[in-house]
């Protein structure tokens, strides 16, 4: 019997891609949209709470496929850092998807290349 395959990194992509699409669509909802912003109503004085919340979401599901906690830091970080900027207005929608994408394609190649090598 030969032993199962592991994973490839097709299926390492992919649910970081697929985390990133939960954590910032249906999982960010309408109270963290509006509430990490420290321009909105709700957000000004809860903003940072909100923020940071929404980034460990992200954090928890680079963590969770990578299988490092040091990725989801960086992770919550990151995503911290480019909400802000685009909460402030300095960037757009699609500039902060883009950043986000990138961020899951660099975590990716770190946990790869660790494996690996």
């Amino acid at each position: 019997m030969l032993a199962p395959k592991a994973p490839g990194p097709e299926l390492l992509f992919f649910w970081l891609f697929a985390s990133h699409y939960i954590a910032d669509f249906p999982l960010q909802g309408t109270f963290l949209a509006t509430a990490k912003s420290r321009h909105s109503e709700l957000g000004r004085s809860i903003w940072p709470h909100a923020l940071f919340a929404h980034a460990m979401i992200h954090g928890s599901g680079v963590a969770f496929v990578t299988g490092s906690v040091t990725l989801g830091i960086a992770e919550v970080v990151v995503h911290a850092i480019t909400d802000f900027c685009k909460c402030e207005g300095w960037i757009d929608f699609n500039i902060d998807q883009a950043i986000h994408l990138a961020c899951k394609l660099l975590w990716g190649y770190i946990a790869l290349h660790a494996v690996l090598s």
